[in-house]
């Protein structure tokens, strides 16, 4: 542990996120967690208006907020894609070992554990700001 108490509470809060993807996934392995974690909340990132996409950062813990930003060019988003196969792609990018059930899995896990961790006015703004075939992905929602 640092001497620095938010960097801390920071790390102790995204590895709750990791892990719990990880159990969604059938897994303890936390570098599965990550990986699965850091490629939906990219994909999802990428669709999603920029203003919509910075209200859904806020809500993150401060170190999954640094690599969900990791990489993002907000000029470009959000992508326009309307397709259930076009967002698994975008997963598949970034973890290709995942077979396509397993990618609607990720989806689903991260999907859960946004509405584990995020509050339900943010999840339900997000849900909405998503195609309908992605939208079917997350589990007790529509």
């Amino acid at each position: 542990m640092s001497d620095i108490p938010v960097f801390d509470q920071t790390q102790q809060k995204t590895r709750q996120w990791i892990d719990f993807v990880a159990r969604e996934m059938g897994s303890t392995d936390a570098q599965r967690g990550y990986v699965v974690l850091r490629a939906v909340l990219h994909a999802v990132r990428d669709r999603l208006p920029v203003d919509e996409a910075s209200q859904l950062a806020a809500q993150m813990p401060m170190l999954l907020r640094g690599f969900y930003y990791e990489g993002w060019k907000p000029a470009t988003n959000p992508e326009k894609y309307r397709h259930r196969e076009d967002f698994l792609q975008h997963i598949a990018r970034d973890v290709p070992e995942l077979d396509p059930a397993q990618r609607e899995r990720a989806a689903s896990a991260v999907f859960a554990a946004l509405d584990e961790y995020v509050g339900e006015g943010e999840t339900s703004q997000v849900w909405h700001a998503l195609p309908e075939e992605v939208r079917a992905l997350w589990p007790g929602k529509g």
